[in-house]
């Protein structure tokens, strides 16, 4: 039985509040270099090592195991204060959230005590999920064989980073397992090649595994978490629309200084100033508003995944479904056109590299490509013309 010791020793957050206040400190010094890491990409190690040291890696791990079983929305609002601050940082430690998900729902009893006795002493979990070398995304070649896991994926946010690298991965029936493999095993190699134009610090680059021995311990069902009702599916989800609500009142935020201190009136507006353009001031307006419903959004599908983790049944599971499939539209959509807006309303001299505000839009347009906004919408409609359940997977 595999044991990990972490990089760094972990904080014990006792209560919401205090994660949210150590979430939103820990954002304000993320924030004060987050355009030069982006502009250099520079590897956000010490950060992310500063955040699990915090203790907000478990906060998601279930009272009777030491933690504090974080709601969802508070979950939620934490992911997006990090990725206000810097979207890549925000963006890490979603997969880390997810696998300890894929835990509650599937680990045995033995599992759930070692792995979050790990976690809860600072161990980061990375991820290893997609694949190229597949007809589609949802296929995967990387096999357990003789106890042994081979395989090449791709996209794999944070491993870079990690203790352990959660990995899919079929075995010798077929069914796809979840392997919580050690970051340094022999045979295990993590390459960085991410050149994603956006959240270019995420570690997302290739992993590769070559005869690596594994212990049977750290197997855990994963194909079966969605063959039965789960939250596992909209808990992912309801994370990447947080990531996206950081991104939008990032660029928001940053547009209204840009207003403020440099942007110039437009000649026909006869104005001596472009915070007094009511065009300007129609466009900020509505921009706010959705960002509002965000938030509101938000608190929303959290409540229906709390239900569902707590009540998990075909109704309660295909709700929570649908109501992270409403936000994780729309901060889609807002996240794209608050990024765009800013370079609308603050002209030209926004674009300069020397400002980095393209860094938002990026940052958007790369992270909202992780699942497509055109195949939430229809799944919404079905359910609620046609009473149509949503799938189950970790895309929904």
């Amino acid at each position: 039985m595999s044991q990990v010791q972490p990089k760094q020793p972990a904080e014990l957050i006792r209560s919401e509040q205090q994660a949210c206040d150590v979430a939103q400190r820990l954002a304000q010094q993320f924030r004060k270099d987050a355009t030069e890491r982006d502009r250099e990409r520079k590897l956000p190690h010490q950060e992310l090592q500063q955040l699990f040291q915090s203790g907000l890696g478990a906060i998601t791990v279930p009272r009777q195991y030491g933690g504090i079983a974080i709601s969802t929305a508070s979950l939620a609002a934490i992911i997006a204060s990090l990725s206000e601050a810097d979207a890549a940082i925000g963006q890490v430690p979603q997969n880390h959230y997810y696998a300890l998900e894929v835990l509650r729902v599937n680990g045995s009893e033995a599992q759930k005590k070692r792995f979050y006795s790990e976690v809860l002493a600072g161990v980061h979990l990375g991820n290893a999920l997609a694949e190229f070398n597949s007809s589609a995304a949802h296929h995967r070649s990387t096999h357990i064989h003789d106890g042994r896991l081979n395989g090449k994926k791709f996209y794999a946010t944070g491993a870079l980073f990690a203790d352990r690298i959660p990995t899919a991965a079929r075995d010798e029936m077929g069914k796809e397992q979840l392997v919580f493999v050690p970051r340094y095993q022999l045979g295990v190699t993590v390459i960085d090649d991410w050149s994603g134009f956006g959240q270019r610090t995420t570690g997302s680059g290739s992993v590769v595994f070559d005869d690596v021995v594994i212990d049977a311990e750290d197997v855990v069902s994963f194909q079966t978490a969605f063959e039965r009702p789960t939250a596992v599916g909209p808990f992912a989800q309801i994370m990447h629309a947080a990531i996206d609500q950081g991104i939008a009142r990032a660029a928001f935020c940053d547009m209204i200084d840009f207003l403020r201190l440099r942007a110039r009136p437009w000649p026909d507006s006869g104005l001596k100033s472009a915070c007094d353009d009511p065009l300007t001031l129609d466009r900020i307006g509505r921009i706010a508003a959705r960002l509002s419903a965000g938030e509101a959004l938000l608190e929303e599908a959290g409540v229906a995944v709390d239900n569902a983790q707590q009540h998990p049944d075909t109704d309660t599971v295909a709700h929570a479904s649908v109501n992270v499939a409403k936000v994780r539209a729309w901060t889609t959509d807002v996240s794209l056109d608050a990024s765009s807006l800013l370079f609308e309303l603050s002209g030209s001299r926004a674009s300069l590299r020397e400002f980095n505000l393209d860094r938002h839009w990026r940052n958007a347009r790369t992270h909202t490509l992780h699942d497509p906004v055109r195949w939430k919408y229809p799944i919404i409609g079905n359910f609620i013309l046609n009473g149509v359940l949503p799938p189950r997977r970790g895309t929904i």
